[in-house]
């Protein structure tokens, strides 16, 4: 049995135990309820979870081991010669067994131990899925009839299922932070092994951004990896969308919260946060041919000549991409500003503009600025735009009309390709998502100590 198939019937037993685990408390209560320590569900759920949660961590223990398990065991029955290959070989060899075993077409007449192996493979699979079943599913039985006849008046089962509750938040909580944990030192490691082949110095300071295809070019110069240039693309991008994003933004959001009708703001704010839920590599199509065509042709007839693909296009379409993040933000800060302080305005005469102006905007000032360095971090993070409408080249420029790169575009075309893993030009990219994550990471934290620096402000 497949272990979906044993998971969706683990999921039917913990129906079925919450179901009778109730009944059982109802019955040895005669049917009072009141006498029971806790409410009934709450003792169906306790027989549930003794009869899915040891059965669930067995079933994931039991997938994620097995194919390791039974590969070693493949790899270990083959011959002496063949398990002395090289890694490469051994690998194809291994591979050509589980086509083999899977039922896949294979080059060549694979030899006679291949087919033992995959013969053997098919075996070892068979029993372990029955395995799997017999043994999850009686440990779900143990688990549910202990539970079962756990069950009574006396018994504090909620308590036990808040407390199974709260290491459930923990755990989860302890993956999202491992999570983490692991991409920042999955790239701290590549990162340091591309440090060991090129200075720090020369990628942090570097002015010039020229990776070869070789470690050493045909002219025996070795590349260059200059950061600096696409950091000032990344930058320079970042900078035209926020000047797009940020003026509209906020005037959206002071007219929704201020001027705008109750039935109008109910209309509009929802229209302007379907900005958000476009896909941007459906933005990246709308910038490459339509926006970036139009400012050619509109610079050619003044006189300017505007690359379709340019920091321009890409910084426009950027900025109305994260409108919605601006505006919505912002509308909201505006909108935790105590009414108190508006009246007191009206009170002394001001107008409803002198109000935004010198009450109301002022007020909220930091947390628009919390949002508006939310922003910043959404648009240098931005990759699909920007491969889409900027170009690829990386270059130092203020030419707004000039085609120019970004971290996350190099990060894209590093990591594309028949380059070697462990070549600098592939590794690389470690140390541009390293230093992009960092820069992000600090935005984002400083803006989150804003805002809720605000929000404790006016709770």
């Amino acid at each position: 049995m497949s272990s979906t198939l044993v998971l969706a019937a683990l999921l039917l037993m913990m129906l079925a135990s919450f179901a009778v685990g109730r009944q059982r408390a109802l019955a040895t209560a005669d049917g009072h309820a009141r006498t029971l320590h806790s409410r009934p569900p709450y003792y169906g759920t306790y027989v549930a979870m003794w009869a899915a949660v040891p059965a669930l961590l067995l079933l994931a223990l039991w997938v994620i081991a097995q194919p390791t398990v039974i590969d070693m065991v493949v790899r270990n029955s083959l011959p002496d010669d063949v398990r002395t290959l090289s890694s490469d070989k051994l690998s194809l060899v291994l591979t050509t067994i589980d086509n083999l075993a899977n039922g896949r077409a294979v080059v060549g007449e694979p030899p006679a131990y291949a087919k033992e192996a995959a013969a053997r493979l098919l075996s070892l699979r068979a029993t372990s899925s029955w395995a799997m079943t017999v043994l999850v599913i009686g440990l779900a039985a143990v688990g549910f009839f202990f539970a079962w006849r756990k069950v009574n008046p006396a018994l504090r089962a909620r308590n036990d299922v808040e407390r199974a509750a709260v290491w459930l938040l923990i755990a989860c909580s302890a993956i999202a932070i491992l999570t983490t944990v692991g991409i920042v030192f999955s790239m701290l490691f590549e990162t340091l092994h591309f440090f060991s082949m090129v200075p720090p110095q020369d990628f942090f300071f570097g002015t010039v951004w020229d990776p070869r295809f070789t470690a050493v070019g045909r002219d025996g110069s070795a590349g260059q990896f200059g950061l600096i240039p696409l950091l000032w693309g990344t930058i320079f991008i970042s900078l035209i969308s926020m000047l797009v994003a940020v003026p509209i933004g906020l005037l959206s959001a002071i007219y929704l919260s201020e001027y705008a009708h109750k039935n109008v703001r109910a209309w509009v704010k929802p229209l302007l946060e379907i900005l958000a839920g476009i896909p941007t590599v459906v933005y990246g199509f709308f910038a490459l041919t339509t926006l970036g065509p139009l400012f050619r042709d509109l610079g050619a007839s003044v006189g300017l000549d505007i690359s379709a693909t340019s920091a321009l296009t890409a910084g426009v379409v950027m900025g109305v991409m994260i409108i919605p993040f601006v505006s919505s933000l912002s509308d909201d800060i505006i909108n935790a500003v105590p009414q108190s302080l508006r009246d007191g305005s009206y009170a002394l005469g001001a107008t409803q503009s002198e109000t935004i102006k010198r009450v109301v905007f002022p007020a909220a000032l930091p947390g628009i600025v919390g949002s508006v360095l939310l922003a910043v971090s959404r648009a240098i993070g931005e990759t699909m735009i920007v491969v889409m409408a900027a170009g690829i080249a990386a270059k130092m420029t203020l030419n707004p009309f000039d085609s120019v790169t970004t971290v996350t575009v190099k990060i894209v075309s590093q990591l594309t390709g028949d380059l070697e893993f462990n070549s600098p030009q592939t590794l690389v990219a470690f140390a541009l998502g390293l230093t992009l994550f960092v820069v992000t990471l600090g935005l984002n934290i400083y803006a989150l100590h804003i805002v809720r620096k605000y929000r404790e402000q006016y709770d």
